[in-house]
């Protein structure tokens, strides 16, 4: 095919879309399934509807090729695991009672038995389910899903392709079962798996599927020479098989580096790249391999995972590049619209001009389309598409809202010594025992009490005017009282506040720190129901006055027991944003730096002993690609510590991470220089205490021993056998007691157990150290 015929053919597609609903129907419907108020003939209708929805809006924008398969209740990685059925042996009874109820129970646990690890999706706030795998495990395959899905979108008449998790990504995203030997390689059953594979796409093959898009983000990580010939003999085998759909192979988040010649060798039909900035090295690496001769190439040049409008011309540009390098070209986004919000047109509060900026999930589609059609039909054909963004972007470029030229003179003037402690931790830790005087495993929670249904009644009855500020902020003091009288009686060591006046731990500050926009309906998935609206970073950054500082000084006034001030960090206010593409991500993480130091140092003023910020997402950021993270680890390292340094030695600054792995990045954790750290480890069994041991971490950590994401209460024995674990690593005089997370999502009966019995916990293992 030449390049002028391959652009005529050329289509667009999308490799997943965002699954809540315009109102979040989907969470609404699987809370009340799980409360009881919804059947599950009713979820599953809801459901039903709910992908109906998005490919009939898929298809009138002009997608020529709909994905089936994206759609979940909870995550498409458990939706593989269900599909190669390998249910954990704990899972199984309640798998074979019920499917949704075992399927959840795998997600959430239940009262007796705990859920799947679950941690982050590559460099994103998406959370999965870690599959759980053995020497032992038996996989069988079970379609329906895969199947009966692909089904519902030709019934509509539409052109779909299922979309699968790679198996290659499937076992390296796996890890041990429990008691299966720490080092044991999930990807030695590979050829136990592949069978599977073969099974499912033989019956979407049979269920009418052209082709069919097999995921594997994982390839475009540092692969060993093993995983790469195993990713060969997979497709090999597969690409082998008679009576199959043809298969597209995809990878996003970054470029494949060595994985692109093995994929592009292999006996599949095509590929789809990711081609924006992130990946950008693709495009020459693809001419290397000398293109794809007689195969369809997918070009995601669309960003999937920003919320800013596309630059058309220089996607154009690129895929102008590609038609040589394909015999077909289509169009999409960089990845799945997952990860970004459904509808830009649905924010009322941002002014029109800036919104022209924003292209949300619908308006990405938009794009898609629009380039598509360039590409097959010249740029004639979209000459008003072209003249309006060249338009929106220049609008964007000059505007005031992008420059400060008072922040950007002091995240210039900013020196490494502002960003280094006045005293090392060994003479800071002396003289903070002496100000706070904490017993032997203080007690503590990470920050956040539940977030009640009065609490968000008044929230809304606040926005809607039906109740003025001081009513609100009455509601607010009423609920802090609360939370400080339970955690004395608890019998907790520092306390916190609760968090009762803040929507989301990232929006919250966002909202009142210049440089961010807010949205109202721009919802993304983290993990199951839990929904975040991510603001939007859109210019230079400052605090016009403290945001905190009133709150944690009236909790403080409460009680007799240090409270903790509780601030979210640089790093994780960037993760958790939707940052802006036109300065180096290091830049704005100063500014925001500098911010946060003013409220870091406006609450040591006011009386604050203890000081924590919260930086979860330092290893979520870091880049998937060995060679990109010394730089990420300087400048995020440095922002933390910019953040936190000036105040005085004894003041203690703690840290909290969560629902990651920190084995690679237990340097850049020391190098925080942080006081206390706090890290999720009761699913995984404190491994994260056995890392920082074997790193030598001096510091004092404390390793969850309450998994906050799931509805199960552990027992005081439970929490008290993870601290034993946690003491094997981590010396008594170092290690804290508290939960893996926030307990922003829980309910207060559970709460309240829960932490009674972590401090019930700590005085068991208190007085086995007393006797020992």
């Amino acid at each position: 095919m030449t390049a002028k015929s391959a652009a005529a053919a050329a289509r667009a597609t999308v490799y997943g879309y965002p699954r809540q609903g315009q109102n979040r129907e989907l969470k609404k419907a699987i809370e009340g399934y799980w409360k009881g108020s919804v059947t599950a003939d009713a979820l599953r209708a809801a459901a039903t509807n709910l992908r109906r929805t998005n490919w009939q809006q898929l298809a009138e924008a002009g997608i020529d090729e709909v994905p089936t398969g994206d759609f979940s209740y909870y995550d498409h990685v458990l939706d593989t695991t269900v599909m190669v059925g390998a249910v954990p042996a704990r899972h199984r009874a309640a798998v074979a009672a019920d499917a949704l109820d075992g399927y959840f129970a795998m997600a959430r646990g239940t009262k007796d038995v705990a859920p799947l690890e679950m941690t982050k999706w590559f460099d994103t706030n998406y959370h999965y389910l870690v599959p759980e795998l053995g020497p032992d495990t038996v996989f069988t395959a079970n379609s329906t899903k895969q199947v009966g899905e692909f089904k519902e979108a030709l019934s509509l008449g539409l052109t779909a392709r299922p979309v699968l998790v790679g198996p290659i990504t499937y076992l390296l995203l796996a890890k041990a079962a429990p008691g299966v030997a720490a080092g044991f390689d999930p990807l030695v059953l590979l050829d136990r798996l592949l069978p599977v594979y073969a099974e499912v796409l033989v019956d979407l093959r049979a269920a009418g599927a052209e082709w069919v898009q097999v995921d594997e983000p994982a390839l475009v990580q540092d692969r060993t020479p093993a995983e790469l010939s195993a990713a060969e003999r997979a497709y090999r085998d597969l690409g082998a098989l008679t009576d199959r759909p043809k298969l597209l192979v995809a990878s996003y988040f970054d470029r494949l580096g060595d994985a692109l010649p093995v994929l592009a060798k292999a006996p599949v039909e095509g590929l789809v790249l990711d081609f924006t900035e992130a990946a950008a090295a693709n495009l020459d690496a693809l001419a290397a391999v000398g293109g794809l001769p007689g195969k369809r190439l997918v070009a995601g040049v669309v960003n999937g995972r920003n919320i800013w409008v596309n630059d058309l011309e220089k996607s154009l540009s690129t895929l102008g590049t590609l038609l040589g390098l394909a015999d077909r070209v289509d169009v999409s986004a960089s990845c799945s619209l997952l990860h970004v919000p459904l509808d830009a047109a649905m924010e009322r509060g941002i002014e029109p001009q800036i919104l022209r900026w924003l292209a949300f999930a619908k308006q990405k589609t938009r794009e898609i389309v629009t380039l598509a059609q360039g590409l097959a039909h010249g740029t004639d054909a979209i000459a008003a598409e072209l003249a309006a963004n060249r338009a929106d972007l220049a609008s964007r470029a000059n505007s005031p809202i992008t420059h400060d030229p008072a922040v950007r003179a002091r995240a210039a003037a900013a020196t490494e010594a502002d960003a280094r402690r006045s005293q090392p931790y060994a003479e800071r830790t002396t003289a903070q025992r002496a100000r706070l005087g904490l017993p032997l495993l203080p007690t503590t929670t990470i920050g956040s009490f539940p977030q009640t249904d009065e609490l968000r009644t008044a929230r809304a009855d606040l926005r809607a005017g039906r109740i003025d500020t001081a009513g609100y902020e009455e509601r607010v003091k009423a609920e802090i009282q609360e939370v400080i009288s339970f955690q004395e009686k608890a019998g907790l060591d520092v306390l916190v506040h609760g968090e009762a006046e803040r929507n989301d731990m990232v929006q919250y500050f966002a909202e009142q720190l210049t440089g961010y926009l807010a949205t109202q309906h721009g919802w993304v998935q983290s993990y199951g129901t839990r929904y975040v609206r991510p603001p939007i970073l859109a210019g230079d950054i400052s605090r016009p006055e403290p945001m905190t500082v009133r709150w944690t000084t009236y909790a403080q006034s409460l009680t007799h027991r240090p409270v903790k001030g509780m601030l979210t960090g640089p790093v994780t206010m960037l993760a958790w944003s939707f940052v802006r593409d036109d300065q180096p991500l290091g830049d704005t993480a100063r500014q925001l730096a500098l911010a946060l130091r003013d409220e870091v140092n406006d609450l040591e003023a006011a009386g604050t002993s203890v000081i924590q910020v919260d930086e979860p997402a330092l290893r979520e950021t870091l880049p998937l690609r060995a060679a990109d993270r010394p730089d990420y680890l300087t400048w995020a390292t440095e922002a933390f510590r910019l953040t936190t340094a000036g105040v005085r030695p004894d003041t203690q600054i703690h840290t909290h991470m969560c629902y990651a792995e920190f084995g690679d990045i237990v340097q850049a954790i020391d190098d925080l220089d942080t006081d206390v750290i706090s890290l999720e480890a009761a699913r995984s069994h404190m491994q994260v205490a056995r890392e920082l041991a074997a790193h030598g971490y001096p510091r004092e950590a404390g390793p969850g021993v309450y998994d906050i994401h799931s509805p199960r209460v552990p027992s005081a024995e439970e929490a008290a056998e993870l601290l034993r674990i946690g003491l094997k690593a981590i010396p008594a005089e170092r290690l804290w007691v508290n939960p893996d997370c926030g307990l922003k999502t829980r309910g207060w009966p559970e709460t309240r157990v829960a932490l009674e019995n972590l401090v019930a916990a700590a005085r068991i293992v208190r007085g086995e150290l007393s006797q020992s």
